[in-house]
């Protein structure tokens, strides 16, 4: 796989007749190893490792339902109180953020109405804070800690 703007770590991948598949902590489960999965759990290690996110409030694949058809958020951030705080969207290394991508998770942020969005292929990292009081929102220079959300 591609090397990514992220800590490498040590991912447990395993071949799995023909196909690979990677061990996802959060979901306690071997998924398919696609370019996208391989995104997601390297951002998801630099979010825990780097920005102090706890594992626990974080979820991956969470379906949500908007406009009367079910769409699944990549990742979801919790706070303590069980409350969503963030939704992060993967791409895979070659698909561009661009934004259509974009639109996509503020379309999800229409149900979750979290104060974070962030959209990553890998390379690329890009995170808003929503400013819903003067409905607005600012692109922020990192990714914040967790203690700071």
């Amino acid at each position: 796989m591609l090397n990514l703007n992220l800590p490498s770590f040590d991912i447990n991948v395993k071949k799995a007749g023909e196909k690979f598949t990677v061990f996802d902590k959060l979901r306690r489960r071997f998924v398919a190893l696609t370019p996208e999965e391989w995104v997601r759990q390297h951002f998801i290690n630099f979010l825990i490792t780097a920005k102090g996110y706890p594992p626990s409030l974080i979820a991956n694949e969470i379906q949500i339902n908007l406009n009367n058809q079910k769409r699944r958020c990549d990742s979801v951030v919790y706070d303590r109180n069980l409350t969503p705080l963030m939704i992060v969207e993967y791409k895979a290394p070659e698909v561009a953020i661009t934004q259509d991508v974009f639109d996509q998770i503020v379309r999800y942020n229409i149900v979750l109405k979290v104060g974070y969005l962030i959209v990553s292929n890998g390379l690329s990292h890009y995170c808003c804070r929503m400013d819903y009081e003067n409905q607005t929102f600012e692109y922020l220079p990192d990714i914040p800690a967790y203690s700071d959300l």
